[in-house]
């Protein structure tokens, strides 16, 4: 069956929390409260659905967003202008499935038409080497690493958006109505004000 990815609903939150809970080392946990606030201002929250059920989700923030996070705050420290994906999680049956790529497919889409970069982390613990490779696969390196205030070490990533130079250019702060383009979910943005990164 097709990957569908869509906005998370209201009634699915408690799915989502178990499955970020029981995703493994890679992964921080989360509590209700935190996983709403990322509801209640997540610039994107999406899941993937497959066979009729969550496979995976992910929740990301625009630079200029009021985002508490030590990795975020790192990234905005060095970075003018950026989308941050805070997490990614895929059902542990799921993994190997393309349920990973089509929702980094699905952000990079959203991402381009309004940062330069995309950024992210990875922790550094033992058996996430997997998400190190995955990431490294879809073009990410890493520009730095972190220590959190909780004592995890994460390799902080980055990504070039190629396509954001001539949205920029071509579209200015509006970007054309199109039925096939995601939307921030909590607010109007528009392109950022900021100095594009170079691709190859």
């Amino acid at each position: 069956m097709s990957i569908v990815v869509r906005d998370v609903r209201e009634h699915e939150l408690d799915s989502v929390l178990a499955l970020n809970n029981a995703a493994g080392p890679a992964i921080l946990p989360l509590d209700a409260a935190k996983l709403r606030s990322f509801f209640d201002s997540a610039e994107y929250f999406r899941v993937a659905e497959r066979d009729g059920t969550i496979a995976g989700f992910l929740v990301g923030f625009g630079s200029d967003t009021a985002h508490e996070s030590d990795n975020f705050a790192w990234f905005r420290a060095r970075t003018p202008a950026f989308f941050y994906i805070d997490r990614i999680v895929v059902a542990s049956r799921r993994r190997g499935g393309g349920v990973g790529r089509a929702l980094y497919a699905d952000v990079q889409s959203y991402a381009e038409l309004r940062h330069p970069q995309l950024c992210c982390e990875v922790l550094l613990e033992p058996g996430t080497d997997h998400a190190l490779l995955f990431h490294g696969s879809f073009g990410f390196r890493e520009v730095g690493q972190n220590v959190m205030h909780n004592g995890h070490r994460a390799a902080m990533l980055m990504k070039d958006l190629c396509s954001y130079a001539w949205v920029r250019e071509t579209y200015g702060d509006t970007l054309p109505a199109a039925p096939w383009m995601p939307m921030p979910r909590v607010q109007s943005l528009t392109l950022a004000h900021r100095p594009t990164g170079t691709c190859a």
